[in-house]
């Protein structure tokens, strides 16, 4: 694929939705002079009042009309872009029909799925088919699961340059500001509503390398629960379930799997939620826990979820900009190594992480698919920000602001 034989070298699909629409406005200030974007969406009237809010220049960027309906119009988008990015979610209900699209195509791909099943049928229908024409299908390029999985890759590099061994117990602390919108509570909901009504779907979403390349070539290795209970670190800190936890961990191990477990066969990695000291901390622990364990149980019983569905966020709305403005993530990777060093690894950056964050993630996601393919690990497929991206998504990261940093330090035991 040459940029001659595209029209455009971006599509963002789903320009319309909440973080759609903060991605375009991403590329828009940050992109490249001469990157050709195109915006993408159901109806072309609302993609165009979308773009007729960005800066000046993305006021001449083409509209596309496209529907996951709609066979035709998915492939006709795929054909005419280097590189999709697509918003639309749930992408258990919405996303199959695009990253096939871009399959077929050989168009690159990129979303921020948070959602385990969809990747997992998402692999086993188009893995083999982008391999054969060259696409790269990246899964997780938003907070969801970016900041852990680059994380650990800057972890094990360093690990590697100092002659350390391979990473063994490695546990990610995450604090965060933010707020969530209607779209993330859609995923969210269909997740709890799957799992209540498919025992195999529970079983994939309960087996910690259900994205592995190759289950069966996975070491027997016992990992860390994605729903501990409240409980405490060895600096004194607490911590309760992470609820991103059971996406990022199953995304960390594909890219170890698919580096031909280059970060150790016997690699336990975790996440938990930091959630402070003292009476406090443990305070906002049980309540961190308790909160999670009846969000599932309101969402997976009809009665309670129709009520949520009136007073919660509806898919489209979300933080207003000065929430957006105020919010942060910053995720702190102890790592013990199987020579016994210690090592610290830090992944940070500003805004809200699920929004403002996750745009400036997508965002260059998109623009290194487009713009630095010949820098990119030569891999096809269906692929994670580290194993798709790597070291280049890290350096065009750190230039937005955000922060990865690995060095051996002393740290608690975990």
């Amino acid at each position: 694929m040459t940029p001659e034989t595209r029209d455009h070298d971006v599509v963002v699909f789903g320009a319309t939705g909440f973080v759609g629409a903060l991605t375009a406005e991403h590329l828009a200030e940050h992109a490249p002079a001469g990157t050709r974007v195109a915006l993408a969406g159901r109806s072309r009237e609302k993609v165009e009042r979308v773009r007729d809010r960005l800066p000046e220049r993305a006021r001449a960027w083409p509209v596309l009309v496209a529907d996951t309906s709609d066979a035709s119009s998915l492939a006709a988008m795929a054909g005419s872009a280097r590189v999709v990015v697509s918003t639309v979610g749930p992408y258990l209900r919405h996303g199959l029909p695009v990253v096939e699209a871009c399959a077929r195509a050989g168009t690159h791909y990129a979303d921020l799925t948070g959602e385990v099943p969809f990747v997992r049928d998402a692999i086993d229908r188009c893995d083999h088919l982008a391999r054969a024409t060259g696409a790269r299908l990246v899964h997780g390029c938003g907070y969801d699961s970016v900041p852990s999985d680059l994380a650990v890759l800057t972890l094990h590099r360093q690990v590697t340059a100092d002659d350390a061994g391979s990473l063994g117990h490695v546990l990610t602390v995450a604090r965060a500001r933010g707020g969530v919108s209607g779209g993330t509570i859609a995923s969210m909901r269909g997740l709890v509503e799957l799992a209540a009504s498919d025992p195999s779907a529970r079983r994939l979403l309960g087996d910690p390398f259900s994205l592995s390349p190759d289950r069966e070539a996975e070491p027997v290795t016992r990992q860390p629960s994605d729903s501990p209970g409240p409980g405490r670190l060895s600096d004194g800190r607490w911590h309760a379930p992470f609820p991103m936890a059971s996406v990022n961990s199953r995304i960390v191990r594909r890219s170890n799997a698919l580096q031909d477990w280059a970060y150790g066969r016997h690699l336990r990695y975790g996440e938990v939620s930091g959630t402070g000291h003292g009476p406090r901390g443990a305070a906002r622990a049980v309540a961190v826990t308790a909160g999670l364990a009846l969000a599932a149980g309101a969402f997976a019983f009809p009665p309670t979820r129709a009520l949520l569905d009136r007073v919660l966020p509806s898919p489209g709305q979300g933080p207003d900009e000065q929430s957006r403005t105020s919010g942060w993530f910053r995720m702190d990777v102890r790592a013990v190594t199987t020579t016994g060093r210690r090592y610290h690894a830090v992944a940070a950056g500003p805004g809200d992480p699920g929004y403002a964050a996750t745009a400036v993630m997508l965002g260059q996601s998109a623009l290194a698919l487009a713009h630095d393919g010949d820098r990119l690990p030569d891999r096809m497929g269906s692929l994670t920000p580290a194993t798709a991206l790597g070291a280049v998504l890290v350096d065009r990261l750190r230039a937005a602001g955000h922060t990865y940093d690995a060095a051996e330090r002393p740290c608690p035991p975990q």
